[in-house]
C-alpha cells in the first residue's frame, strides 16, 4: 500500500534511540522528510546523519527537551522554517524509572510529569496551530499499556500516559473541525534491537537502571509469560501502525487508543 507520505513532513520527539529511532527510519524510507527532536545531541546528530545519507536532507536534528515550552517552541519554528510546513507530530519522547511509589523520590516523578505529560502538551500547544491553518495534521502520542491497565511499580508514569489517553481524546473532539486526526499508539515493553539504538540518554542505554532490570534473560523470561504473544516488543513492531495513522488511509480514524503491546492489554 502506497501510504501517501512523501514530501511530509513529521516531527518525531525522542526520535534518537529505540522506538523514535526507527519512526524517524520509518518515515525516510516512505519518502517523507523528518526533524529529530531529542535531548541527546551525540545521538541525534547520528540518526540525522545516516538518514541523510538514505536521501539528502531528509532529516534535522534540533536539540530539545520537551519538558521546556520555550525549547519546544524553538523547535517547531525552526522546524517550519527548514522544511515549510508541519503534517505530522509523533509524541514519542518518555522516561520513567521502576520503583515502588513511596520509594521513590519526588524528583523522578517530577521528571516522569515533565516529559511523558507536559512533553506531548507542549509540543502539541505549538505544532498544533500551523496545522489547523492548512485544516491539516497527524498527531500521534506514543503511549504504553501502563496507562492503560495500570502497571507495579510505575504509578506516576502510568498516571501520565493515562492523561495523555484522555488528553488524545478531548483533543480528537477539539481539532475534528479543522480535520486533525489525533490518536494514541499504546506499546508494552520494547526493547532496542542494537545498542547503537539507545544513546547515552535513553532509558535503555546498556548502562541505565531499567535496561539493568529488564535486560537479562532471568527478568525477560518472567516478564513474557505475561504476553499472549510469548515475547517482548521491538521498535519496528511500533513502525508500521505509525506509518498507518500518519497516513491519510486512516483519515476517518481519530480519538482512537491502539496496543501494540503482543495482547498486553486487550
Amino acid at each position: 500500500m502506497d501510504l501517501g507520505l512523501q514530501g511530509k513532513t513529521a516531527i518525531v520527539t525522542g526520535g534518537a534511540s529505540n522506538i523514535g529511532k526507527a519512526i524517524t527510519e520509518g518515515f525516510v524510507a516512505e519518502g517523507a522528510n523528518v526533524v529529530i527532536a531529542d535531548v541527546d545531541e551525540k545521538q541525534g546528530q547520528r540518526v540525522a546523519r545516516e538518514l541523510c545519507d538514505s536521501r539528502p536532507d531528509a532529516a534535522l536534528f534540533i536539540k530539545t527537551d520537551v519538558g521546556d515550552r520555550d525549547a519546544v517552541e524553538n523547535m517547531t519554528q525552526s522546524a517550519l522554517a527548514h522544511f515549510g510546513q508541519i503534517d505530522i507530530l509523533v509524541n514519542n519522547a518518555g522516561w520513567t524509572a521502576n520503583a515502588l511509589f513511596v520509594d521513590k523520590p519526588y524528583s523522578d516523578f517530577e521528571r516522569e510529569i515533565a516529559i511523558n505529560l507536559w512533553g506531548p502538551i507542549n509540543c502539541i500547544r505549538s505544532a498544533a496551530p500551523s496545522m489547523i491553518s492548512r485544516n491539516y495534521g497527524k498527531i500521534i502520542t506514543i503511549g504504553s499499556d501502563a496507562g492503560r491497565v495500570g502497571e507495579y511499580n510505575e504509578a506516576v508514569y502510568g498516571a501520565c500516559k493515562g492523561g495523555i489517553i484522555t488528553l488524545s481524546k478531548a483533543l480528537a473532539r477539539e481539532f475534528g473541525r479543522y480535520k486533525l486526526n489525533v490518536n494514541v499508539v499504546c506499546p508494552g515493553l520494547t526493547l532496542p534491537e542494537d545498542p547503537q539504538d539507545a544513546g547515552d540518554n535513553s532509558l535503555w542505554h546498556a548502562d541505565s537502571p531499567q535496561a539493568k532490570i529488564f535486560c537479562n534473560e532471568e527478568v525477560l523470561e518472567k516478564v513474557v509469560r505475561r504476553y499472549p504473544l510469548r515475547r517482548y516488543g521491538v521498535p519496528n513492531d511500533i513502525v508500521p501502525m505509525v506509518m498507518f495513522l500518519s497516513s491519510d488511509a486512516t483519515s476517518y480514524v481519530t480519538g482512537q487508543c491502539i496496543s501494540i503491546s503482543g495482547g498486553y492489554a486487550m
